[in-house]
């Protein structure tokens, strides 16, 4: 009968300390909001300890806590995109300043940086998250796969059609 070395998950602290600085850049980049992030990351954390004896090996420890932090984020979404149907904004002014905002950010530096996290924040959930979790958490395709709860082949697709999207708004 063949033997499988699972390596059993690290203790919970040492698994925080291994990974909070690229949640917590993950949550800040996904959000836009540092308070947002801020809430995020110890919602994050709460539902791992939560969870965490059941996790069965080190393998799955950090595409499972992404999962963990890209539901969170994805729920947030949601939550203010009814919260936005709810209460009425004044449309045709935010348009307009939103108009003159994109006008003025097509430069590089620091504005060009505000143009592409604007850029992302608009791309469709899976999309923007598999594209953050590859270019700024470093993430390979089988981990954001598991982190968006799909292949590793649609998460390549996801940060391919990202891209793309990208390149055309240039």
């Amino acid at each position: 009968m063949p033997t499988f070395n699972l390596k059993l998950p690290p203790p919970f602290e040492e698994a925080v300390k291994t990974m909070e600085r690229e949640i917590m850049r993950f949550l800040v980049r996904s959000t836009g909001d540092r308070d947002d992030a801020m809430d995020l990351f110890q919602e994050t954390w709460l539902r791992a300890y939560r969870a965490y004896p059941t996790l069965q090996s080190e393998d799955g420890l950090r595409p499972w806590i992404f999962r963990i932090a890209s539901n969170l984020c994805r729920n947030r979404a949601r939550d203010r995109m009814r919260r936005a149907r709810v209460i009425s904004y004044e449309s045709a002014d935010g348009e307009a300043v939103e108009h003159r905002a994109q006008h003025h950010l097509n430069g590089g530096g620091p504005e060009g940086a505000l143009h592409l996290k604007r850029s992302i924040a608009r791309l469709p959930g899976k999309q923007g998250q598999a594209l953050m979790m590859r270019k700024f958490a470093g993430l390979e395709y089988a981990e954001i796969g598991t982190a968006l709860n799909c292949s590793a082949e649609s998460a390549r697709a996801s940060v391919y059609q990202a891209l793309k999207k990208l390149r055309l708004e240039e």
